[in-house]
């Protein structure tokens, strides 16, 4: 976006428009004992060329360590054209339309996104994204517990294999508002939720199975089984979805006999950068029947008096500015920025592509996996297949490991001992479409040559 200043001219010439002496002057209202005197400790201005330098400086300091780290966020190859789209002044500042017909842009932007989502998650509607995919998933929750009219339990089953941060963020949320949630143990060879640990609730009243593909480990589970057990029970099944591996798995809307009946995630793998965490933007899905229960604005394709093809908000019935208390959900916001990347990214990628690179991802990672497993001291753990992740078993601690590791550049995986205690030292690695032979070769040798210097100590 151009920088555009004001000159000492503009200045005073505005000043003089709204009659106020000075710039000082339009903060007379603070109170003096509130304000700051002088910025001692404050730089002295830089130019433009000079900030740059400074920038760059900084972000050197960060190195470009190789990142092995997955975990819910996912580094892909962004496309140039893809933030080179989004960065332009009509996208950037952009946000939610209230005025909605008047912002045609940013509508149709929203409906060709909700279209590429629902159909790459097999499902009918898709919303305007949500704020993550943690918060989507709690959204779902409290979304199946109002749709669900035939269990009056607000029970929710819970994989101890869903990532932990959105098992947190589900609880807290939906935990308060009357959800009861209880955990699914996982089979410990194999790191996937076995349809048998559901017989304990048959013929119980339960509202929902929150079922993720691939699991937080990786791992693929048997979608197919649990969702016709749960809905053999009268219980909603919630998916939660990589959106990258769905363009080689079977989408939730076809699992089991009926499919899922609400699919979330987070579309951090669409286009988004790392960023030190975000922001990234969650998605959610789901079939007609249940539309009225799901919150986020819903934009469709529709003509105006003269035939005119034109985009409108055909729903939004949750918002607080509307039904206030009644609200079906108080998230007010579609990410819309983010969202926008996202859609570039798929429109860009296109089917083949994005196949193409849910394929490479797999690949990487078994290359990685085969490389690690044969040094001395470490182990996969797992034996289930899966995406793009998976669990590695070590022979000592894993902080002291990743910190020799992250030394020679090298991040080398998440520590699992805080989330999963019971699996003894244990790392959570990634590999995508980004790292070459080269890299995972580099991993290698830098993980046998500090397990063996821990040995030899």
């Amino acid at each position: 976006m151009p920088f555009i200043p004001h000159t000492d001219q503009d200045v005073s010439e505005m000043l003089g428009r709204i009659g106020a002496p000075s710039i000082e002057a339009l903060f007379d209202e603070i109170p003096a004992a509130l304000r700051v005197a002088s910025l001692e400790d404050f730089p002295a201005a830089l130019n433009e060329f000079e900030v740059m330098q400074l920038m760059q400086a900084r972000a050197r300091q960060d190195g470009r360590p190789l990142c092995f780290i997955g975990a819910g966020a996912y580094e892909h190859h962004i496309p140039a054209a893809v933030w080179s789209t989004i960065s332009r002044g009509e996208f950037y500042s952009a946000y939610t339309p209230y005025q909605a017909e008047a912002s045609q842009g940013t509508l149709q932007s929203i409906y060709e996104y909700q279209s590429m989502m629902a159909s790459l998650t097999g499902m009918e509607v898709c919303n305007a994204s949500l704020y993550d995919g943690a918060t989507a998933l709690a959204e779902a929750v409290l979304m199946a517990v109002r749709a669900n009219r035939r269990s009056s339990s607000a029970r929710i089953l819970l994989p101890a294999n869903l990532h932990p941060h959105y098992r947190a963020v589900t609880v807290t949320t939906a935990g308060n508002q009357g959800v009861k949630f209880e955990e699914l143990r996982y089979e410990r060879g194999q790191g996937h939720t076995a349809r048998e640990t559901l017989e304990a609730f048959a013929g119980q009243d339960i509202t929902a199975l929150v079922i993720q593909q691939p699991n937080f480990f990786g791992v693929f589970e048997d979608v197919d089984a649990l969702t016709d057990f749960a809905h053999a029970q009268g219980a909603l099944v919630i998916a939660v979805v990589n959106p990258t591996s769905l363009a080689l798995l079977k989408p939730p809307g076809a699992w089991g006999g009926k499919g899922a009946n609400i699919v979330v995630g987070d579309g951090q793998p669409l286009g988004c950068p790392l960023s030190s965490g975000g922001p990234y933007f969650g998605f959610m899905s789901t079939r007609m029947e249940h539309v009225r229960q799901m919150p986020g604005r819903l934009v469709g394709r529709t003509v105006d008096l003269d035939g005119r093809p034109g985009f409108t908000l055909t729903l939004q019935a949750r918002e607080q500015h509307i039904r206030r208390a009644k609200a079906t959900s108080n998230i007010c916001t579609n990410q819309g920025l983010l969202m926008l990347a996202g859609t570039v990214y798929l429109a860009l990628l296109g089917a083949e592509g994005l196949e193409r690179v849910a394929a490479l991802s797999m690949q990487r990672t078994e290359q990685l996996s085969h490389v690690l497993t044969s040094i001395p001291g470490a182990r996969r753990l797992f034996g289930r297949a899966g995406f793009h992740e998976f669990v590695l078993g070590l022979d000592r601690p894993a902080a002291p490991v990743l910190a020799e590791l992250s030394a020679r550049g090298i991040e080398g995986g998440l520590d699992l001992v805080d989330y999963y205690p019971e699996l003894g030292p244990a790392l959570l690695l990634c590999a995508t479409e980004t790292k070459t032979a080269a890299d995972i070769d580099s991993y290698g040798r830098a993980l046998n040559d500090v397990l063996r210097a821990a040995r030899a100590a």
